[in-house]
């Protein structure tokens, strides 16, 4: 069997990801990456999903805080509300961080060939792409070329591929996957504003509370802080 690198951020779908590849592989790794955001609460869930799974997780430490240009990032950008309508935009929202999952996959590439991973996961989906590019097919087909050209990969038959089972899935679908893959959902934090507890305002936390309304079952992670007084 394949060996198998979940990127992890401990959000709904990345989660899900990391179910599907332990579903699916012999071995499988998580790594997350703290990257100077507003919320980085985001690593400390990562870290417990991934110990109530017994899953091997490493923390990769980069600042792309020093680079700039997104409200996560830079806590002085506010977070913007949902907003879908691309159109009346000339680029992608503030929530963008620059090119963050190229960065991501070549240091997830950098990490495989050391560790012997032949699959990188990803847990992109089709309700991201319009507003980030890293996440849209043609991305992920050039970025898997590439990495194959670049990497110790090109002096052998092995390729290192990267695997996006949820492209073509919306976030409700996604957590119907998770949740028929038996995914707990209690530490999967999505909201942007950096507390346990969720702002309910930001576009993150809007687009898994009308998932979770589309799934028609109440948010583990909500029912989780309520029954511990914190909500």
């Amino acid at each position: 069997m394949k060996h198998a690198l979940v990127l992890f951020s401990g959000g709904l779908d990345s989660t899900t990801a990391l179910y599907w590849a332990i579903d699916r592989y012999e071995r499988v790794h998580a790594l997350t990456f703290d990257y100077g955001q507003r919320h980085r609460i985001e690593v400390q869930f990562s870290q417990r999903i991934a110990k109530n799974l017994n899953i091997p997780l490493k923390i990769l430490q980069i600042d792309l805080q020093q680079i700039g240009g997104s409200s996560l990032t830079d806590p002085a950008w506010p977070l913007p509300p949902l907003d879908r309508s691309v159109a009346d935009r000339d680029g992608p929202p503030s929530t963008y961080v620059p090119f963050r999952n190229g960065i991501f996959l070549a240091l997830a590439t950098a990490w495989t060939e050391v560790q012997g991973h032949t699959e990188i996961v990803c847990g992109f989906h089709v309700q991201d792409s319009p507003d980030y590019p890293d996440t849209r097919r043609e991305f992920v087909e050039a970025m898997e070329e590439t990495i194959n050209l670049g990497s110790k990969a090109s002096f052998s038959k092995t390729r290192i591929n990267i695997q996006v089972p949820f492209l073509d899935m919306n976030k409700a679908e996604i957590v119907k996957r998770g949740l028929a893959l038996g995914a707990d959902y209690s530490y999967s934090l999505s909201c942007y504003s950096g507390a346990e507890v969720p702002c309910m305002d930001c576009a993150s936390c809007r687009m898994r509370q009308k998932a979770w309304e589309e799934v028609g079952t109440a948010d583990p992670f909500i029912l989780r802080i309520k029954k511990e007084g914190k909500l």
